[in-house]
């Protein structure tokens, strides 16, 4: 089963178009939306939970269709995204206790788990967690009525790399059972290559990409050399070239392996990070 079939999605702004976007996740899978900042992520998730209206395209979530369904899809998807408040001079307790009342299936025994386990203090003020410490909160309260699919933007933002490293832990735990699926939008690729099995890339509101984490980074090779060793042709190939004192380097589409080959260029294969680099290099 799908739990997410975007299709055709788009929003107009006055500077910014999302441009037919289509996603698609079977259930037991985690993606990984990548793009940098500008790109869409957010306009994408906020317009897929139609806490935007979209200008076109439709949303299926869980086997609903949004906005149709949306009191029972906000009943089966856990969502969190970056700079959300809640009361700041309210304590987490009083605050997860009107927040459960909206859901059908709390789990409070599961919220008393996370909360051990993110070290979050019921007694507390929202004001005085810090960054990262929202951010785990966030989770917690998503993660407690029984969602079958997460939609995060930024999750592990603000986190340090021991704290990053226990929500990707977290997240494979989440989907181990195949029901259950995440969509998490993040510019930390590093948190990706551990968790992701897709990956999917936009830019400037067009889906560039979509496919496994697999195969999206062997349609790229990394390629370095010497300046000497370009010519007009080559350069045309090399995505996000740069030039510098020694050399160069950038990425090409592996359908141009050979070409790079016959030139004597270095190759590897990059990190979501690489290409990411050199797609969105100017």
């Amino acid at each position: 089963m799908n739990l997410i079939e975007i299709k055709g999605l788009c929003k107009n702004f006055d500077k910014f178009k999302l441009q037919n976007v289509d996603i698609t996740l079977e259930e037991g899978f985690i993606m990984g939306f990548i793009g940098r900042n500008g790109a869409g992520k957010s306009t994408t998730l906020k317009t897929s939970l139609n806490l935007m209206n979209n200008d076109g395209g439709s949303v299926k979530l869980c086997g609903l269709s949004m906005p149709q369904d949306e009191l029972e899809i906000k009943n089966q998807v856990g969502y969190v995204f970056g700079g959300v408040d809640f009361y700041p001079e309210a304590k987490i307790g009083h605050i997860t206790n009107v927040t459960k009342s909206f859901y059908r299936e709390w789990n409070e025994e599961l919220y008393k788990e996370l909360c051990d386990r993110f070290e979050i203090d019921q007694n507390k003020r929202f004001k005085h967690l810090s960054a990262g410490m929202k951010v785990k909160y966030s989770l917690a309260v998503a993660m407690s009525h029984n969602p079958k699919l997460l939609i995060l933007d930024e999750p592990t933002s603000g986190l340090d790399p021991a704290a990053r490293d226990d929500l990707v832990l977290l997240f494979q735990e989440f989907i181990e059972d195949g029901k259950h699926s995440i969509l998490f939008s993040t510019h930390i690729t590093s948190d990706l290559e551990k968790c992701a099995d897709y990956i999917t890339y936009i830019k400037e509101g067009k889906i560039l990409a979509s496919t496994d984490k697999d195969s999206f980074r062997q349609s790229y090779i990394s390629v370095a050399g010497k300046k000497e060793q370009l010519t007009p042709e080559v350069e045309e190939k090399i995505i996000g070239l740069h030039k510098h004192q020694l050399g160069f380097e950038g990425i090409m589409k592996s359908e141009d392996k050979k070409l790079a080959q016959s030139n004597g260029f270095e190759m590897a294969e990059p990190t979501l990070e690489d290409i990411m680099i050199h797609i969105e290099r100017r």
